[in-house]
């Protein structure tokens, strides 16, 4: 399967699961990434500890508590990810590189960074919004 192709599939899943009302379908961007700016879930969001900086991630990679970097459940790995907080309506694109949280109440965990530009450093758990920009080059096996 091409990236391209995957990227589609990824792109009309998500659009198949999302709840909003009166969806629009997905437009290619430049890269060949598909852009779905409808697909959007709202919860609760928490970001790692700092202590966790160097340990693997479900993908592979070292945390890294200074790149804008997040987990989530599903998303394919490399997707890229509007975070809002809904507090402050403060925003940042990170992109997807681990699975949690694994908590049933949250709908991800954003890293030390991302967290600072959200001004949730404090609050430790915030409601946000997060927004899926462009679906990801890989299909890596959940957890």
């Amino acid at each position: 399967m091409t990236a391209s192709l995957l990227a589609r599939t990824c792109a009309a899943l998500l659009l198949a699961c999302s709840a909003t009302a009166g969806a629009q379908p997905p437009t290619e961007t430049a890269g060949g990434l598909v852009a779905d700016t409808v697909h959007a879930l709202q919860g609760r969001l928490t970001f790692y500890a700092r202590r966790l900086a160097g340990r693997p991630t479900a993908s592979g990679e070292r945390f890294d508590p200074e790149k804008m970097t997040m987990a989530h459940e599903t998303l394919p790995f490399g997707t890229l990810v509007r975070v809002t907080n809904l507090r402050n309506l403060r925003s940042v694109v990170v992109r997807v590189n681990d699975r949690g949280a694994w908590s049933t109440d949250r709908i991800g965990d954003v890293s030390t960074a991302a967290a600072r530009e959200l001004g949730m450093l404090g609050h430790g758990v915030v409601r946000a919004e997060l927004q899926v920009l462009s679906a990801g080059e890989s299909m890596a096996p959940l957890r």
